[in-house]
């Protein structure tokens, strides 16, 4: 058995207030590692900032690594744990933005960056694409990254499995209006790969867009392991902030491969279409 206890973090970003966001992650990381050993948490989407900045992400974009990275990788050491979480990062050339996922080792060190592939909206004003989908080889199994709207394209989630993915960290800022996209892929995409899927879904406001939470970790055949669907507000009817925590056996992927042969059975040759531009 390859047993390993994942969190993934529903939070509420100040919009351009990074460093009230680095605290409240700090926090968080403090309170998730006191009440249990925990070997991997996710974090949401763009958390260190918040997401409708326009023109300010290149105020708050950071070098990798630099000193963001360097605070949160401090934490991973100090509670021994992988973090992954999502922050504007920046080029050499300072107008070249990236919207990206950062994973840090319980040994302080970072292990490595995700710029996210698929923009949605404006995001494609303030970002650069990405180009590369790493898979990261740990202690706890082999680390797949993807960002909010890549969840949307089973490409991605696909590439990742057959790379050798065991569970793919997804950090996420999905609107509220749009929350059963959400649910419905994150479920998928588990499905459909024989994988586990760790979400963390921001919540709150920035300008414009209200965000939806229902952070959850799925497994290989879509089961629901952990989920902050139930956290809402008695009045609202708002979603919380908190962490849900699930205890997973990554053994479960190759098991399940093994039985349902969804990765086996697949006929390539027919593809063809799918690298073919709309």
């Amino acid at each position: 058995m390859r047993e390993i206890t994942v969190a993934t973090v529903q939070m509420r970003p100040k919009l351009g207030e990074a460093e009230d966001n680095l605290v409240k992650m700090s926090e968080t990381i403090a309170k998730i590692a006191s009440q249990q050993k925990v070997d991997l948490i996710v974090f949401p989407e763009l958390i260190t900032s918040g997401y409708e900045l326009g023109v300010r992400f290149t105020e708050l974009a950071q070098r990798v690594p630099g000193p963001t990275i360097n605070l949160i990788a401090q934490r991973a050491n100090e509670y021994g744990v992988y973090i992954a979480f999502g922050m504007v990062t920046k080029e050499k050339v300072e107008s070249v933005l990236y919207n990206s996922a950062i994973l840090v080792g319980p040994d302080g060190e970072l292990l490595d960056v995700y710029n996210k592939i698929h923009l949605r909206g404006e995001e494609r004003m303030a970002f650069r694409e990405g180009f590369k989908l790493p898979i990261i080889p740990t202690e706890v199994g082999n680390i797949g990254l993807m960002i909010g709207y890549d969840l949307a394209f089973p490409e991605v989630a696909r590439s990742l499995a057959l790379d050798g993915a065991d569970i793919v960290c997804v950090c996420a800022n999905w609107e509220a209006s749009n929350i059963d996209e959400w649910k419905t892929y994150i479920r998928a995409r588990a499905y459909e790969n024989s994988i586990f899927v760790a979400g963390a879904n921001r919540i709150g406001e920035d300008v414009t867009l209200t965000f939806g939470g229902e952070s959850m970790i799925v497994g290989p055949r879509g089961h629901i392991h952990a989920s902050l669907a139930a956290e809402t507000d008695e009045k609202s009817g708002e979603p919380l902030e908190g962490f849900a925590v699930a205890r997973i056996d990554l053994d479960e992927v190759r098991k399940n491969r093994e039985e349902y042969q969804f990765i086996q059975n697949r006929q390539p040759a027919v593809y063809k279409a799918l690298v073919r531009k709309y």
